[in-house]
């Protein structure tokens, strides 16, 4: 085992601290990483806060990673010392079930998530990213290109491939007329991958003062969610939604803006259930409520070398781990364009 640190939740009421743990040293087929920078994501304060009621403590969260490969195991042909690399949800599946089998790994019932997760190596419980170095099995770590600013990469290991998986899976491209709810760490991201996809991208949200940032980032157009008039000059003429906010609200001002068979798709997670939709919105137009969740790992390496490719990373602000306890409030007051990222060279020894 090898000492490190990080930042932890001691529970659910107290704020980040710095924490000494042990990672297992890199068996065969592990891949150890110097972890440079990690983004900050709102399920991160969901779990040390135990608003989903799954919580394991001490807690290290951190599921966007980036890093640096120091040290590869014997087996492992992926990587060398030196690689660029990430490290999204996942550290773990079960290979065997059809979820695996189809490269849908974060569908598997025993996958293995990167923190608040049993590790199945050591018996104990998954640390995260918000941390100085992580061990990692091969098939779990993702090549990242150099052509990217690296900390602005963190967040498509979440961010990204959350938006990015549902815009695939339902074939959105050009010609397709696709909303974006919520302009935020999710989505700024949906808004790029829609508008690279060539659809004609239409920003939902409650905020005016948002237009202006919507349409520098792809937005063809902004809908003011709270005005009446504007809502209802789209009624029935969207292929695709995509509704990224992680708050409990009514989803029938959405289901009405569908075309028949169109979808609305749900990726924010609330702690509280949404308000029940109106059956007739649905039935009538023959319209899909869907929801989907991060993408397998063949995805993801996709979604970073499609972004590579087409110079797509996130807009990041760049914090000290010190100041992660007053980013989670600025996250929380929706006070961030539109992620942060911690820069893990700033966690020293002597905190600890």
């Amino acid at each position: 085992m090898q000492k490190t640190i990080g930042y932890a939740a001691r529970n659910n009421t107290s704020p980040l601290v710095p924490f000494s743990f042990e990672r297992r040293d890199p068996l065969p087929t592990d891949v150890q990483i110097e972890i440079l920078f990690c983004g900050v994501c709102h399920s991160d304060i969901h779990q040390v806060r135990n608003e989903w009621g799954n919580a394991t403590f001490p807690m290290v969260p951190g599921h966007e990673i980036v890093g640096k490969v120091t040290q590869v195991g014997s087996q492992v042909s992926k990587f060398k010392i030196g690689d660029h690399v990430g490290v999204g949800c996942l550290v773990g599946s079960c290979g065997v079930c059809p979820d695996c089998k189809d490269h849908l790994e974060q569908y598997c019932n025993n996958a293995e998530f990167t923190y608040n997760s049993p590790d199945k190596h050591s018996g104990g419980t998954n640390y995260g990213g918000y941390s100085r170095q992580i061990v990692v099995n091969q098939d779990f770590v993702l090549h990242v290109s150099d052509k990217l600013e690296l900390a602005a990469v963190a967040p498509l290991l979440c961010a990204g491939i959350t938006t990015y998986s549902p815009l695939k899976h339902w074939n959105v491209g050009k010609g397709d007329k696709v909303g974006i709810v919520g302009l935020g760490g999710l989505g700024h991201m949906g808004i790029k991958f829609a508008h690279a996809f060539g659809a004609y991208v239409v920003l939902f949200t409650t905020s005016p003062g948002k237009a202006e940032d919507a349409k520098r980032l792809g937005a063809d157009e902004v809908v003011i969610s709270k005005n009446p008039e504007e809502m209802g000059k789209h009624l029935a003429s969207f292929d695709f939604i995509l509704n990224t906010v992680a708050a409990s609200h009514n989803l029938d001002a959405y289901t009405a803006l569908l075309k028949r068979d169109g979808t609305l798709c749900l990726v924010g997670v609330p702690d509280q259930p949404h308000p029940s939709p109106a059956i007739g919105n649905l039935i009538f137009k023959r319209r899909s409520i869907v929801g989907s969740l991060i993408g397998g790992l063949k995805e993801t390496q996709e979604m970073l070398d499609f972004c590579a490719k087409n110079a797509i990373t996130s807009d990041i602000e760049i914090i000290p781990i010190q100041q992660i306890n007053e980013a989670y409030e600025r996250v929380l007051k929706s006070d961030v364009k539109y992620r942060f990222v911690i820069d893990l060279a700033s966690l020293q020894e002597t905190e600890v």
